[in-house]
């Protein structure tokens, strides 16, 4: 039987209606041959049954719609192609390739991940999967046969952002297993690129994995942690992220004076202007237009009546491009209207909300909106 269907289908939170429609409609989109509607119904039946391999042309279609791997969608693990008979030869053609990765190609596979970031920020991770798994795979190969550090450190640092980016889009598609693993690609590779930001920012993200696991007490020690491993060394930004990330993990865990003191601290240290990206970080998109929306989403959380006002203000400012951000500012809203029983106001928000989770295939924000909206 086929689990994996079955799994990040109902990650998504779809019904085999709702799959068969999005195949169909992707089809039309893609200008790609597929069977007829009630065909595609008997084959995802049979996919998720296991009395129906899953082609790859169909498979083609599924990863980008689910916004999963092939081994996730097939429920098997990837398998790595045997080795040659004499592996000598094919060992020293990959160092030799690896060897061959210069300042220029590192710059590339920097250009690329920026390219994904932005993809991501405004389309949403789902029609990203096969991109991000080719080029996870490029860094890794390089960086597994690179022998000397000066030609370590640069790949790693690469694949350190790159990673980060994956796992983060992971949670987006609802696929946690992959998410934590590849943050534990991204730990790896920053310390062997002997960057600690790099280190710190991973583990941060990771902590989300833990709170939405449901132990955000856990997840407040990991960003704690984080701050430490880095410590001052740290730029001004990357130290208010961490304090904010903190700040919402103490949220979750109902731990309101925690929670205040944090974000206090994140308040001190955001640089003024409006610039948003750190020319240490590039991970690190924030200013205090972003850090008064953070703020009114931890607000929120602690049933604070400031909320409302602080996200308004934030909305008010935010970049458009930011697709799947203004989707979750949404949500935060609405959040903070049902804390305060405004329940009509929280209603259209909500609205716009799921409109922009679909545009972007965001089953996190799905799933978070469809919780809140049961609240209303």
């Amino acid at each position: 039987m086929n689990t994996g269907l079955r799994t990040v289908r109902t990650a998504r939170g779809w019904s085999q209606e709702r799959l068969v429609r999005e195949i169909e409609r992707y089809a039309r989109q893609h200008l790609t041959d597929v069977a007829s509607v009630p065909s595609l119904r008997v084959y995802v039946s049979e996919w998720e049954n296991g009395k129906r391999g899953i082609s790859d042309r169909y498979a083609a279609i599924l990863r980008p719609l689910l916004g999963a791997t092939d081994a996730e969608l097939r429920g098997a693990p990837s398998l790595a192609p045997p080795p040659a008979a004499d592996g000598y030869d094919d060992l020293l053609n990959r160092i030799d390739a690896a060897a061959s990765v210069g300042g220029s190609m590192v710059e590339t596979f920097n250009a690329q991940t920026e390219l994904f970031r932005t993809m991501d920020r405004q389309m949403g991770a789902a029609g990203l999967v096969d991109q991000m798994t080719g080029h996870l795979s490029a860094l890794e190969e390089a960086l597994n046969f690179a022998v000397l550090p000066s030609a370590r450190r640069p790949v790693a640092l690469a694949l350190a952002g790159a990673s980060t980016l994956a796992a983060w889009q992971a949670i987006d598609a609802g696929a946690i297993e992959r998410a934590w693993r590849h943050y534990e690609t991204a730990k790896h590779a920053a310390r062997d690129a002997e960057e600690p930001m790099y280190l710190a920012h991973a583990m941060g993200e990771q902590a989300y994995v833990l709170c939405e696991a449901g132990r955000p007490a856990l997840a407040a020690e990991l960003v704690q942690d984080a701050r430490r491993t880095v410590g001052e060394a740290a730029s001004p930004r990357l130290r208010a992220w961490l304090y904010a990330a903190e700040a919402e993990m103490h949220a979750y865990a109902g731990q309101g004076d925690a929670c205040k003191r944090a974000f206090d601290a994140a308040l001190r240290l955001i640089p003024e202007g409006t610039d948003a990206r750190d020319p240490d970080m590039v991970s690190i998109f924030l200013n205090g237009a972003h850090l008064t929306r953070w703020h009114g989403n931890v607000l929120a959380l602690l049933g604070e009546d400031d909320a409302v006002s602080s996200l308004y203000a934030a909305l008010k400012v935010m970049d458009p491009s930011f697709v799947r951000a203004r989707a979750g500012l949404l949500a935060d809203l609405a959040h903070a209207h049902i804390v305060r029983g405004d329940y009509e106001e929280a209603r259209p928000h909500l609205r716009e909300a799921r409109l922009l989770a679909s545009r972007t295939g965001s089953a996190r924000q799905r799933r978070r909106i469809e919780k809140l909206t049961e609240r209303t």
